[in-house]
């Protein structure tokens, strides 16, 4: 029997798409043979997740999870194709799952990818499977953790789908030694603001800031400036008038509080620090809304399908 090597799983879970457990078992039944084991996983259904990977997955789910000692929170976006399997308890509950296993994992999607849930299975083939159940391409596409060793991090989830699900979520971390509670309700009207904020800021302050968008706002700004009939010097001292006050827009402490727009974000901090008899501080936030950022593609008629599915019938 030939031995069963890391990079043989590897290269059937590349060739299959489906999970490590399910390819390492599939080898080991078939003596290290790869095209054998390819066969033996499509009788068990476990090699579909392959001929659904090219589908856009933009659809699905944000779920959000705080410790139990409410210092670590932590949001994983799981995308599936369409809206109606977010709907779907199996699929909720490997979201709420997946976040929980991201509590206790200091990395990346990779590194949640190759953990283990509660029931001691590994994230990646409970993907793998649930593409196989379902019948739709699924990833889990990212996550983030925040944390505190003093104070609270505060998870806000706009227009929950379930417990602990949403489409929109936010993590608010603020670093204190004043009382958790005060601080854990700030936090989550921080968390609402940036969730319903028109503008959704794009930093904690304006040192944060990707240097890559400043530039490009500014030779935005700059362009606007010159075709006013300009010339190019007093374009850029004009330009840097803007620039200021673009990064007032777009930072949190600086946005006004969408409680209170007379309040910006920051004096709303140092308003919690007089009131709970410390220093109080954004640590800092992150806001994941669904499927931002992908590129939706035309997918398949799934109501065409299941028609020509039932006419089969």
């Amino acid at each position: 029997m030939a031995e069963i090597t890391a990079q043989l799983v590897k290269d059937l879970r590349e060739k299959s798409g489906a999970g490590m457990m399910d390819c390492k078992k599939a080898l080991q039944e078939n003596g290290g043979d790869v095209e054998a084991s390819m066969d033996w996983l499509r009788t068990k259904g476990l090699s579909k997740a392959a001929k659904k990977a090219d589908r856009a997955a933009a659809e699905g789910l944000v779920a959000g999870k705080v410790s139990a000692d409410g210092k670590t929170g932590v949001l994983v976006e799981l995308n599936a194709e369409t809206d109606f399997v977010s709907k779907n308890e199996t699929f909720q509950g490997a979201a709420r799952e997946f976040a929980n296993v991201a509590l206790g994992v200091d990395g990346d999607v990779d590194a949640i990818l190759v953990a283990k849930t509660s029931k001691g299975e590994v994230v990646s083939d409970v993907v793998t499977n649930l593409i196989a159940t379902i019948g739709e391409n699924m990833r889990l596409r990212r996550s983030a953790r925040l944390s505190v060793d003093a104070g609270a991090v505060s998870l806000y989830l706009h227009n929950k789908q379930g417990d602990d699900v949403a489409k929109l979520a936010v993590l608010v971390a603020l670093e204190s030694t004043g009382d958790a509670e005060q601080l854990k309700e700030v936090g989550r009207k921080i968390a609402m603001h940036v969730a319903g904020t028109p503008t959704p800021p794009l930093a904690l302050n304006s040192d944060e800031l990707d240097p890559a968008v400043v530039a490009k706002e500014r030779e935005i700004q700059t362009q606007t400036a010159m075709e006013s009939g300009k010339p190019r010097e007093i374009a850029e001292k004009m330009v840097e008038g803007r620039i200021r006050k673009w990064q007032e827009e777009v930072v949190l402490l600086k946005q006004p509080f969408v409680m209170n727009p007379d309040q910006t974000i920051e004096q709303l901090v140092a308003e919690t620090a007089k009131a709970v008899g410390a220093s109080v501080s954004v640590k800092g936030f992150v806001r994941f809304a669904l499927g931002e950022g992908v590129e939706k593609t035309e997918g398949p008629d799934f109501a065409a399908e299941v028609a020509a599915m039932s006419g089969q019938a």
